[in-house]
């Protein structure tokens, strides 16, 4: 990473990057059927709208939404362009979970005007494609806010406090406060955020009272914008060197991707811990490795990996130093349905007005040419 960081609309808009035919960090945490459309009646007269793929049990709420502004739903389940790009045909939008939407789907698409994420993220969409263009796009960037920075600080705490540590001591038969190591108070640390945008006030926020310092790095915000108890770090290394325990909350960009390497972690105090709830593909999980085993690290909590789900036998699964979650900070119930609902009315919103809910390209295509 520059010593510049990253763009400033990205920081404001949240989490932007370029699409590949299979993200690396895409969360994936199930199999997934082919790309055949379910059987659903056609009328000519009606938009129709292409939902790429998802997780969920049932898309109930969608097609309700949907079928209430008198738009046309097809479903899928998508995992190439190819296969996006021949579901998508004749359709006005794409609601996205991981699907990739890039220039061949544009290019195949032609009465395409918007594409909706299911999420604040939009890494799986080539926006600088939808840009050039003239498609829309549109996410999801404030479903979450509450649940990422409390699960962050949840995993925080777990580090600090050698929970998950305990509790395989005490399944292994062994009951001492001391089973696991000397514990530090956390209200003598600093804690360090990489990233000040929704998430990462939330967190500041949530954390104020837990630790003794919040600072922050964020090279495109104004000292404005910082709250008057998180200390602005002028540059990453300063931030890194400062900190007790780091959680990331930064978007994924090209400039961003890897930015937590080896140079780095070396820049961390002996004995810190990384959380990450950001994206996986920030951190370099080798470097990661090597800095837990020299010492460097005394712990990490990572809830998103640059390959998900983590490969069977791979080094993350048991290390004592590590602990996982399955992509879930965003997650509770009501989150969920804030997230489909907005992600779906972006669409209805367009079609309805010429603009989506929540902008992240400006597209110049129209809901009725």
């Amino acid at each position: 990473m520059s010593s510049s960081g990253w763009p400033a609309s990205i920081i404001v808009a949240g989490i932007r990057g370029q699409a590949s035919a299979h993200r690396l960090d895409a969360r994936r945490p199930g199999p997934y059927r082919s790309a055949a459309l379910e059987p659903e009646p056609t009328t000519q007269d009606m938009p129709r709208v292409l939902y790429a793929d998802h997780d969920y049990s049932d898309i109930d709420l969608e097609r309700a939404l949907f079928e209430g502004a008198g738009v046309e739903l097809f479903a899928a389940q998508c995992r190439t362009e190819e296969e996006v790009a021949a579901a998508a045909s004749g359709c006005v939008g794409i609601l996205s979970q991981y699907a990739p939407v890039g220039e061949k789907v544009i290019a195949a698409v032609p009465t395409l005007g918007i594409v909706s994420r299911i999420g604040a993220g939009y890494d799986n969409v080539d926006t600088a494609a939808c840009e050039r263009h003239g498609v829309w796009v549109a996410n999801s960037p404030d479903y979450g806010i509450g649940e990422v920075a409390t699960h962050a600080l949840a995993l925080a705490l777990a580090l600090v406090r050698n929970v998950v540590a305990y509790h395989r001591d005490i399944q292994a038969g062994e009951w001492h406060y001391l089973s696991s190591g000397p514990l530090r108070r956390a209200s003598e640390m600093t804690l360090g955020i990489i990233g000040l945008g929704r998430i990462g006030k939330r967190m500041a926020h949530v954390s104020r009272n837990v630790f003794r310092r919040i600072a922050a790095f964020d090279p495109y915000l104004i000292d404005g914008d910082f709250p008057a108890y998180v200390e602005r770090a002028r540059e990453l290394p300063g931030l890194l060197a400062a900190s007790d325990v780091v959680s990331i909350h930064a978007p994924l960009t090209e400039e961003t991707r890897g930015m937590i390497d080896a140079k780095a972690l070396a820049q961390m105090r002996s004995g810190s811990f990384l959380v990450n709830t950001a994206r996986g593909a920030i951190v370099d999980i080798g470097d990661l490795l090597a800095a837990l085993d020299s010492g460097i690290l005394g712990g990490a909590g990572l809830d998103v990996l640059p390959v998900e789900p983590v490969p069977a036998g791979h080094r993350l699964l048991g290390h004592p130093k590590v602990i996982l979650t399955p992509h879930a900070a965003f997650f509770s119930v009501q989150s969920e349905v804030d997230l489909r609902r907005k992600a779906a009315r972006n669409i209805v919103t367009w079609l309805a007005t010429g603009r989506p809910d929540y902008v992240v390209v400006r597209g110049t295509r129209k809901p009725h040419p």
